[in-house]
């Protein structure tokens, strides 16, 4: 069997989905069984949120700059020369466990095909942004991280840069951007310690409605977390463990 085409975590069954209809997923299936422009710009949107954790993972792994950002662009553009997202289960569990999975299974068995590919000039470019790579991984703290955690790690923080993107493109709609700007600081910390009264002062809003703002606002990003996670795995029931598991990521656990 052709090695490429069956990456682990997949499943060549067609059976009947639940209720559960994710973005992520769904995204998957509709480009794994279509060639739509809508569906090709979700996959595309999804190798633009990945590539950097599984980049970091590929590091981590001991290979060069060069060597890493070879693998991570190939291994990108065989997901989708052969269309392994087309076997991806959802219902198997989390979409970032498959990526890994397929990762991989790419790095123990098709690292040097794909170097003598290469070299034959037979790589299907997809566009990453791996000049941005190793700058970013250079900024990695040097300790003792697995690559598994740090592919981890590397996730969860792309998970609260794409909530905290969408709130900041929401407040743009609604012409509040100078707002957020100011509130986005109070996301994180206990409430009791954020600077209510600075930020009435330079808002020319009343105490009690800065807090009022503070309170939306870290409504309104639970609430996009939550939904973003949601994409992410197979069930509504997984998403509370998840929240919990991404902050004892981000927290070092």
């Amino acid at each position: 069997m052709d090695s490429d085409r069956t990456p682990p975590g997949s499943d060549r069954s067609s059976g009947e989905r639940g209720p559960f209809v994710t973005t992520h997923w769904s995204a998957v299936v509709a480009a794994g069984r279509s060639d739509s422009s809508r569906a090709q710009a979700a996959l595309a949107s999804l190798c633009e949120s990945y590539w950097y954790p599984l980049y970091a993972y590929v590091r981590r792994q001991g290979y060069s700059p060069e060597d890493a950002q070879d693998l991570t662009q190939e291994f990108f553009a065989r997901l989708l020369r052969h269309n392994w997202f087309a076997q991806a289960d959802r219902d198997r569990g989390r979409f970032r466990t498959f990526l890994l999975a397929a990762l991989s299974h790419f790095l123990a068995n098709e690292w040097d095909k794909a170097r003598a590919q290469k070299r034959g000039g037979a790589v299907q470019f997809v566009p990453l942004q791996l000049d941005t790579a190793e700058t970013r991984y250079g900024h990695e703290p040097s300790n003792l991280l697995t690559p598994e955690q740090c592919y981890e790690r590397r996730w969860a923080v792309a998970l609260l840069d794409r909530v905290l993107n969408r709130l900041q493109h929401e407040a743009a709609e609604q012409q509040k951007s100078e707002l957020f700007a100011a509130l986005k600081s109070c996301l994180v910390g206990d409430r009791e310690s954020q600077p209510y009264a600075l930020l009435a002062g330079q808002l020319q809003m009343s105490e009690g409605a800065v807090k009022v703002a503070v309170h939306r606002l870290r409504q309104r990003y639970r609430e996009l977390l939550r939904e973003e996670i949601g994409q992410t795995v197979a069930s509504p029931a997984e998403v509370d463990e998840e929240m919990r598991y991404l902050v004892s990521v981000l927290a070092g656990g």
